[in-house]
């Protein structure tokens, strides 16, 4: 059972502000959901495999292929900065002199 006592302790923990109501909701919302997960305890689960979803779903995905990009000219005119056939970027680590 949870009692008003541990959901101000959570509250404070969390950073929540609740008034009084909200706390005795709390209260009785939590001690519900603790109730119904006891009543899921009391069932026979041997011989349930473990599952992290109830039904199953994968993703779809496109194979991995190299593919070259045809127009190097259209793709290198979008950049801000650039030198012959590379884009420029600000630099990011000094010198080993500085």
């Amino acid at each position: 059972m949870i009692d008003l006592e541990q959901v101000q302790k959570v509250a404070h923990l969390a950073r929540l502000e609740l008034e009084t109501s909200e706390e005795e909701q709390f209260t009785t919302q939590l001690n519900s959901i603790l109730d119904y997960v006891e009543q899921l305890n009391e069932l026979d689960t041997t011989d349930v495999a473990p599952t992290t979803r109830a039904i199953e779903v994968s993703n779809i995905n496109r194979p991995d292929q190299l593919e070259t990009f045809g127009d190097r000219e259209s793709l290198l005119s979008n950049v801000p900065d650039r030198e012959d056939d590379f884009i420029k970027v600000p630099k990011i680590m000094a010198d080993a002199d500085s």
